[in-house]
């Protein structure tokens, strides 16, 4: 049985959940913070190498991705305008997508340097095309992932290259 009407913090709870249980079968040793640490969702430690990592977990749960005249085929999470100055080096995003069967989950991790630098180009490329239609800004914004390899309007992560790419974290 699935429940239809999942609250944002099921489902952001089941995002940090899987996460943790992908890095704990990769042999990491990780905690979930519970709130505890600001703007991190698990603190992660290579036992082999000894090097510690901050995780921030985002997640979304449908079953398509979208296809934008704006920005192409891509995957989209929401994040904020702070996003954009988040440069350290031992953070990583992970983005899980969660089909409404739960059936499907794919995990993107990527390093914080690239999702600040994707976040910022691309809202700085959506308020210069929206000026003629009256975009007016916010501090909302989207990453996103592309699901092509085509050329896309603004720097843009590919999920081939972030896909399960736990090894990152080394």
């Amino acid at each position: 049985m699935v429940i239809n009407d999942l609250s944002n913090n099921n489902i952001s709870l089941a995002g940090e959940f899987s996460v943790l249980s992908q890095l704990a079968l990769r042999g990491y040793n990780a905690n979930m913070t519970l709130g505890n640490t600001k703007s991190v969702d698990i603190l992660l430690t290579n036992p082999v190498t000894g090097n510690m990592f901050k995780i921030e977990v985002k997640t979304h749960y449908r079953n398509n991705s979208t296809q934008s005249k704006t920005f192409g085929h891509t995957l989209s999470w929401m994040m904020s305008e702070k996003h954009e100055e988040i440069k350290d080096p031992s953070l990583y995003y992970v983005f899980v997508n969660i089909t409404h069967d739960t059936n499907t989950m794919r995990y993107f991790v990527v390093p914080s340097e690239i999702v600040a630098r994707h976040v910022k180009e691309s809202h700085e490329y959506w308020m210069k095309i929206g000026e003629e239609r009256g975009v007016r800004d916010s501090l909302m914004r989207k990453f996103r992932i592309g699901l092509d390899e085509t050329d896309y309007p603004v720097f843009m992560p590919l999920a081939k290259d972030f896909e399960n790419n736990w090894n990152q974290l080394k």
